[in-house]
């Protein structure tokens, strides 16, 4: 097993990772019944991607010799109703100064292990996907 999920009531969660113990809470957001306390599962869904997508890149450039400290990505969920679900993901990367001026062929590397990641690989077609590469544009 991965993780357990307990229902605490008033749309709450709390999730734990087994082998760490770590865990956090969910909560259903404003617009659906919820208080918008915590990330809801939509927002998770969303900011894995950012996380994935950070991690393989981490990966890759430790096998390159330097490392990715720093980067942030902001993340834009778009919810779509009818049924409802994320319509589209909209991911910003802030790069910051060391990393700006890495050579084209290391970005290009480092844009295409992010957008082949495994959480990216694993969301439905039909969700508009938008990546901002910022200073790596």
């Amino acid at each position: 097993m991965t993780s357990t999920v307990v229902y605490n009531g008033d749309l709450r969660t709390t999730c734990t990772h087994l082998k760490s113990n770590s865990a956090f809470e969910t909560d259903a957001p404003t617009d659906n019944h919820g208080k918008g306390e915590r990330f809801s599962p939509t927002d998770i869904t969303s900011t894995s991607l950012a996380t994935c997508m950070l991690t393989v890149m981490g990966i890759k450039a430790r096998t390159m010799g330097f490392d990715l400290n720093d980067i942030k990505v902001e993340v834009l969920k778009i919810m779509k109703s009818d049924p409802r679900r994320i319509g589209g993901i909209e991911l910003t990367f802030h790069i910051p100064g060391p990393l700006k001026d890495i050579d084209e062929k290391t970005k290009a590397i480092l844009k295409n292990t992010g957008e082949t990641c495994p959480v990216m690989k694993s969301l439905h077609p039909d969700i508009a996907i938008k990546l901002d590469w910022g200073e790596w544009s």
